[in-house]
């Protein structure tokens, strides 16, 4: 199959004398070697000189995206813990591979980031925000949230600082606008993981150009908004619209004395214009009075015709399908194995599969010699469900990780290389 006409120019800068299959003309073999699983090519590199240049160039990339996304690896980016000390790992869910990539630079003065979020624009990864305990701060064990914004580029596989936010802020909701590379977040606070009842709580709103590097500020969300999720969708709009859901804003206390969170039932949409955004709309609330206490985890579906996402949520062990008609939730399925006793899953979309992942032990009854470690971290069980086919499968794979996985602080991210 020839390459695409665009496709010469990145061939030329391999070297002619670099022969990457004997045999074959460097086209042919470059176009070969752009279908090889991303999750493979950290194995495949130490093959020879020819191929770890070609693996490791912008080339690669280039081509896999040439091919019309064909040849892509839908992946997932999981970060255990805060990814100043800790690795993440991609991980490829058709072959079960795991590739660990470096931690992001370290701060001396922070420690303990907590409540950021992952999400990926093109071929890189971002991370934003937080909450984290910084030793310049008084009183020392009170968090801060964050305003520091890191990228990671697969083109150079190294982290990049860019412009921080301009109000710093974590546990927000956040999204991607791909038409015009840029990245949108609203609402947030400070509150950490080991202060579950805390915190602070903002209602602004964020966009961020990837080819200036800059922050722009947009219209405050209607009310404050923490631990909300958002995602854009094909509106009437050029650019489309921005939704925020859930979340929490006031707090009560229980006999005077025990915080507890007043959580939103309803949903924001921004229509998203080129020269900034529009006014906030409010939706309404999406369920009855005593159906659920919050919004549970929330993922969306792409349409391949271009049409709106299917929005889906986990609520305990049911799947339920968001309905923009009747702004109500619809129970879709429920997951096949209920979640171990004091555990959470963890729920993201890859090639248009519904993943919800646990963490069981014993499951393998071949892996009788693991160490105790292994034992102690457990194996990750992952439920399959495909929206269109309407079935269910399994996956079961051996966790990386040094700790024991908790879904519950874990973050994670989608990305196509």
């Amino acid at each position: 199959m020839p390459l695409p006409p665009s496709a010469s120019s990145f061939v030329l800068q391999i070297d002619e004398p670099l022969t990457l299959i004997p045999g074959l003309p460097n086209d042919v073999a470059t176009h070969i070697l752009s279908f090889l699983p991303y999750s493979h090519h950290c194995r495949l590199k130490p093959t020879c000189k020819r191929w770890y240049v070609f693996l490791s160039s912008k080339t690669l990339l280039s081509l896999r995206r040439l091919n019309g996304g064909r040849c892509f690896s839908h992946l997932l980016c999981i970060f255990p813990q805060d990814p100043h000390i800790s690795s993440p790992f991609l991980f490829d869910p058709q072959y079960l591979a795991w590739r660990p990539l470096p931690p992001m630079p370290c701060n001396p003065h922070e420690y303990g980031l907590c409540n950021f979020t992952s999400i990926s624009l093109g071929p890189h990864i971002y991370v934003l925000g937080g909450s984290l305990f910084d030793t310049r701060s008084f009183p020392l064990d009170r968090p801060s949230p964050s305003s520091s914004v890191f990228r990671y580029n697969f083109l150079t596989s190294s982290w990049d600082r860019l412009a921080p936010m301009l109000s710093p802020r974590g546990s927000f909701a956040c999204a991607a606008i791909p038409s015009s590379d840029q990245i949108i977040v609203a609402g947030g606070g400070s509150r950490h993981t080991m202060f579950r009842a805390a915190g602070s709580r903002i209602c602004s709103v964020e966009r961020y150009d990837v080819e200036t590097d800059e922050w722009e500020a947009l219209d405050g969300l209607p009310r404050f908004r923490a631990g909300c999720v958002g995602f854009t969708v094909r509106g009437e709009g050029e650019e489309g619209e921005f939704w925020v859901m859930g979340g929490y804003g006031d707090s009560r206390t229980v006999s005077g004395v025990f915080p507890v969170d007043e959580y939103y039932k309803d949903a924001v949409v921004m229509e998203l214009k080129g020269d900034g955004g529009g006014k906030w709309r409010e939706v309404g609330d999406m369920w009855e009075e005593g159906e659920r206490p919050r919004l549970g985890k929330i993922v969306f579906v792409d349409d391949e015709e271009g049409g709106r996402p299917a929005i889906f949520m986990l609520d305990d062990n049911d799947i339920l399908r968001y309905n923009m008609t009747s702004n109500r939730w619809q129970k879709e399925s429920s997951v096949p194995r209920k979640a171990p006793y004091d555990s959470a899953f963890g729920f993201v979309v890859l090639n248009g599969e519904l993943h919800v992942m646990s963490i069981v032990h014993g499951i393998d009854s071949t892996e009788t010699r693991r160490s105790r470690q292994q034992k102690r971290v457990g194996t990750l069980f992952i439920q399959c469900y495909h929206p269109r086919k309407k079935t269910w499968r399994c996956l079961v794979t051996r966790l990386p990780f040094q700790q024991p996985l908790d879904f519950n602080t874990t973050v994670m991210c989608t990305i196509r290389l």
